[in-house]
């Protein structure tokens, strides 16, 4: 497995789509709603594991904020990987970044269901927070690199 920064126009295609098919198609979000106004800025870093085919199986977003902290946004992982150790490699790298950067905390916005990988990466829960779509709650999360 590769993990690195989109660059081809066919790799960010791709890599947005998985973030699509992951965290928005599932509940009828148009495609879109996947981006956000910060994508390409300069302190913005994305990241995406390819598999041996140049298959791109999952993707993450670290953006750096004031105060030497960061956010981690649209980590999305397809769903036939999941559970097998992408996400941590993902969040591994990020993380990296992070450090490079003089990032002393990465906050990041878990869904209910993402709560104990995350825990498991030694993030832990600051506060309840948002429900998004009517459904999925979410919970903020820190860790104090």
């Amino acid at each position: 497995m590769i993990i690195k920064s989109p660059e081809s126009p066919e790799e960010w295609t791709k890599y947005f789509d998985i973030r699509w098919q992951v965290l928005r198609a599932p509940w009828q979000q148009p495609r879109g709603s996947e981006k956000d106004e910060i994508e390409f800025h300069d302190t913005t870093f994305h990241a995406m594991a390819i598999y041996n085919n140049n298959e791109i199986i999952g993707v993450a977003r670290l953006h750096l904020l004031e105060n030497n902290e960061a956010q981690i946004r649209f980590m999305a992982i397809d769903k036939n990987f999941q559970g097998k150790g992408t996400g941590k490699i993902l969040i591994d790298y990020l993380e990296k970044i992070a450090k490079i950067n003089n990032v002393n905390k990465i906050l990041l916005q878990a869904r209910e269901n993402a709560l104990v990988f995350y825990e498991k990466q030694n993030y832990r829960i600051k506060e309840k927070t948002f429900i998004m779509y009517n459904q999925i709650q979410h919970y903020l999360m820190e860790k104090h690199l």
